[in-house]
């Protein structure tokens, strides 16, 4: 597809991936991998402290930038995005036109429970089912101001948005989650896809262009007596802003481009090194959440360039590459 096409895939939100088959955990991985797990229990609720000593605290991936994490029976969803439909994105006739969809099929047997949901920005392959989990959940939205209009659109109540801008650290008992200020990632004509801010609640939003960036948030989340893992959903940094968070895991974004000078190097040493580094948002996530992941071909190297780049920069860290459902324990 031409470079100059003003809605090619490469020059808006498309993310690093590694061929048409996904690359085993084994098979990429740095050193021995997180510990996969079976599903945390439910039952009568428990110490974080008690859940990471019996294996309790899991992480799963939802393709993309999505997560659930289970601390014992509590479950906190990072930018969940399940529907996957298609817009033409990976296909080279992308539609900005395209509908919001919800496909309640895929996500209620998946999200039987959650109470806060955290949001980086509000792209549809991050915020395109937040409103339906949080109606179905009685969940709390976490994100910028543009999440909080987003959410009244959708008539979320205002008791259950959460505005942040970044250096909030919001104390949930079992569990801290530390509001970082960020960037989103640039395209090659060095923008993004659909910028803006929502400064009052629009019309319910219809069409994937309805939902804009919105601004960018990291979060990193700490366990009691567990770990610190670390969240980004775009490949843009303000390296300042990561000053002493010192994750034990990092979910990191793949970039899109090389529009984003030493993207890797800086995160890294912002981060000062962590133990596991796992990268995200390398799917092809417009298609249905099975393993092995689908992704394209043609963007292998960019994954392989994130990983290249990992093992450079930080050469201890292991790298695990996720599959999609798998409980994880770090």
């Amino acid at each position: 597809m031409p470079a100059d096409r003003p809605y090619d895939r490469r020059r808006l939100l498309r993310d690093a991936a590694v061929g048409a088959a996904a690359v085993s955990t084994a098979g990429l991985a740095t050193g021995v991998p997180a510990r996969a797990a079976a599903p945390a229990p439910a039952g009568a609720p428990i110490t974080a402290a008690r859940a990471r000593r019996s294996g309790a605290v899991s992480f799963r991936w939802w393709g993309t930038a999505g997560w659930r994490i289970d601390i014992g029976d509590r479950t906190v969803l990072v930018d969940p995005y399940l529907s996957r439909y298609d817009t033409g994105l990976f296909t080279g006739r992308f539609n900005p036109d395209t509908p919001l969809t919800v496909d309640a099929a895929r996500i209620d047997p998946l999200v039987d429970r959650a109470e806060n949901i955290l949001v980086t920005h509000t792209h549809w392959d991050h915020f395109n089912d937040v409103p339906h989990i949080a109606v179905r959940t009685g969940a709390r939205v976490v994100g910028t101001l543009t999440a909080y209009h987003l959410g009244l659109a959708y008539g979320l109540p205002a008791g259950r948005l959460a505005p942040v801008k970044g250096g909030e650290v919001l104390d949930f008992g079992d569990y801290t989650v530390e509001v970082v200020s960020s960037l989103h990632s640039r395209n090659g004509s060095w923008s993004l896809a659909f910028p803006g801010v929502r400064v009052s609640p629009p019309p319910r939003p219809e069409k994937i262009s309805d939902l804009p960036e919105g601004d960018t948030l990291a979060y990193q989340i700490r366990v009691a007596g567990g770990p610190s893992v670390f969240f980004t959903g775009a490949s843009d940094l303000n390296e300042r802003n990561l000053t002493g968070l010192t994750p034990d895991v990092a979910m990191v974004a793949s970039a899109a481009t090389t529009s984003t000078a030493d993207y890797v190097p800086r995160l890294m040493a912002a981060l000062d090194h962590p133990k596991i580094v796992v990268p995200v948002h390398w799917d092809n996530f417009e298609t249905p959440l099975t393993n092995p992941p689908t992704v394209a071909a043609s963007d292998r190297e960019r994954l392989d360039d994130l990983i290249a780049a990992v093992r450079k920069a930080s050469p201890r860290s292991r790298v695990l590459l996720p599959e999609y459902h798998t409980a994880y324990h770090f």
